[in-house]
């Protein structure tokens, strides 16, 4: 069976003076150097120019492309408007979190006029991973994919790649200054697309630019889909094609062959594709991506478009295209929590010889994190905070264990570095849920008011985390952790049982991801060992979330050994 290439990105939302650590690329691995440049650029989307912030002009970003241990240096040039972070989403950057990129965790943000030169680490991860800004709502339009190939004189079978992002009819940050004003929630994007576009169900404008793939009877064919979305699960589906899913977040899994495929934001798939069509059947076939929310659809905005893009057979005179495309039926309902579920729970660490699975079974520290959306008071004093869209006056907050995350003016990071981690955090993020003590607005029936703090959790290296993430707030959360790839041990409906549902895991073979959705009303099991030194932050992957508090961060001590211990601070890194 032969692996084609698609010629195009497929999305889905679906260097100047280097002052290098002391790293080694891994035996028979490259350094790579990449420049980016962030600048505002014209774009055109559902009949409207606008102007948006990219890297080198190209919306979505440039593709980084490495093979498994490469060392890659990013010079991030900005000559924006404001100031950005840029983070390599699902690189574990062993011992390095200088270039992990959260803003005010692990850096100060890059100004106007600045530079920094990020170093990325790959160790592990093999497949499809992304990078994308850390700060405000910027990744709506910065960010790009990276590919990243075995070892060389090793083979993978997998060649090119999918994406999808919402777009605005707004100014991103006008969006998030709005929300952030009036204390209600974030408005919803005009629509979904696929590799920028959103398809031909959308005005004539935009029809003539909807995303096609060319394919070939009998061919196989990779797609990277990255789901680069602020705030929404997807599903997606392949008219007249069933997908085989090879990978989740640069992680082999065992194959699943599938008719739709559900990702949460920040979650990576490699996906086979085989253009097996019948034999006299239509030679055009929508790929489609929708909406998938739990909340409340008559009072909640959220963006319920499809967005498509069209796969071709052009191996024959009679498989031109003709007539409309085939929509596919298999593609569930916005609402269909149990076709998410099916989904989820079929997938599987690969574990053969090239690829173990090392679950840990003796548990240091067990943590179990309520998420729950929440509300905080206006501040009376401020003119600009109106909250009238707010709950009773208040603004919306969202919270892990009733603490609702605030950044410091300097980064955790330095602060820790340099053991002055008094008066920027607090080492008491509480393993357990702690007691709300104002009531729920709304007489009763609203959100519970919640606090702000600057709380991490420090664990010795080596410690072994379980942590079961539970939700309060009636939604799916996808929960993304830095420096560590996960194991998914167990997940389910309804309120976690400590004493009946651990014996429910799946201790042989889980999948092994960086970002985890969390069922609505239900709980996800996740383990990982804690033997990357450093500051990690933890959050939410709806960046409204992030923006409201749904965040803790990770401190990891330093092991014994010099290699169990973070490298020093570069010269470099940007000042607040």
């Amino acid at each position: 069976m032969g692996t084609a290439k698609i010629p195009a990105l497929l999305w889905f939302l679906l260097a100047g003076l280097v002052l290098a650590l002391a790293v080694n690329p891994a035996h028979g691995a490259k350094t790579r150097h990449y420049d980016f440049f962030i600048t505002e650029t014209n774009y055109t989307r559902l009949c409207h120019e606008k102007s948006i912030l990219t890297v080198n002009g190209q919306f979505p970003g440039p593709t980084i492309y490495a093979r498994k241990g490469d060392f890659i240096i990013v010079n991030v040039h900005n000559n924006g408007n404001k100031n950005i972070t840029i983070h390599w989403h699902g690189v574990d950057q062993p011992r390095n979190p200088w270039s992990d990129g959260p803003e005010f965790i692990t850096q100060c943000p890059i100004r106007p006029g600045g530079n920094f030169t990020y170093q990325v680490i790959l160790f592990e991860e093999e497949g499809t991973l992304w990078w994308h800004a850390h700060s405000d709502f910027d990744r709506a339009t910065v960010h790009g994919a990276i590919v990243i190939h075995p070892k060389r004189g090793t083979t993978f079978l997998f060649r090119k790649l999918d994406k999808e992002i919402p777009w605005w009819n707004d100014d991103v940050e006008h969006v998030l200054d709005k929300a952030k004003r009036i204390g209600g929630d974030v408005e919803p994007s005009d629509t979904n697309t696929i590799n920028g576009q959103p398809g031909d169900m959308f005005p004539l404008c935009s029809r003539d630019d909807t995303f096609k793939v060319a394919v070939q009877q009998g061919n196989t064919y990779l797609l990277r889909i990255i789901n680069a979305g602020l705030t929404n699960d997807m599903f997606f589906a392949i008219a007249g094609h069933r997908l085989t899913v090879v990978g989740i977040d640069a992680r082999y899994t065992k194959p699943l062959t599938v008719d739709y495929i559900m990702i949460a934001p920040g979650q990576t798939m490699d996906v086979l594709l085989e253009a097996k069509r019948t034999l006299g059947s239509n030679s055009r076939y929508y790929m489609a991506a929708r909406t998938f929310i739990t909340l409340p659809l008559d009072t909640i905005p959220f963006n319920n478009s499809t967005a498509t893009a069209i796969v071709e057979y052009t191996d024959s005179v009679t498989a031109r295209p003709i007539g409309p495309p085939e929509f596919p039926v298999q593609l569930p309902a916005i609402k269909d929590e149990n076709a998410a579920m099916a989904f989820v729970t079929q997938l599987r660490s690969l574990g053969n010889q090239e690829h173990p699975v090392h679950v840990p079974t003796h548990v240091d520290e067990h943590m179990l994190i309520d998420i729950d959306i929440n509300v905080l008071p206006c501040d009376p004093t401020n003119m600009a905070e109106k909250c009238k869209e707010g709950p009773q006056g208040n603004r919306f907050a969202a919270s892990l264990n009733n603490v609702s995350f605030q950044s410091p003016a300097i980064d955790v990071l330095d602060a820790y570095y340099y053991s002055s981690g008094h008066g920027v955090y607090e080492e008491d993020f509480p393993n357990k849920p702690t007691a709300f003590v104002d009531p729920p607005v709304n007489n009763g029936s609203g959100p519970l008011m919640t606090k702000r703090g600057t709380k991490v959790k420090v664990l010795e290296y080596g410690t072994v985390v379980e942590v079961v993430f539970h939700d309060l707030s009636s939604e799916n959360h996808p929960m993304h952790l830095h420096g560590f790839a996960f194991y998914v041990v167990g997940r389910g409906n309804g309120t976690f049982d400590e004493s009946k549902d651990p014996a429910t895991y799946n201790l042989v073979d889980p999948p092994f991801q960086n970002t985890v959705s969390v069922p609505r009303s239900g709980w996800a099991a996740i383990r990982f060992r804690a033997d990357n030194p450093g500051v990690w932050f933890m959050h939410c992957h709806f960046d409204r979330h992030v923006v409201w508090g749904m965040d803790t961060v990770f401190i990891v001590k330093d092991g014994k050994t010099p290699q169990a211990q973070m490298l020093p601070r570069p010269p470099n890194m940007p000042q607040c």
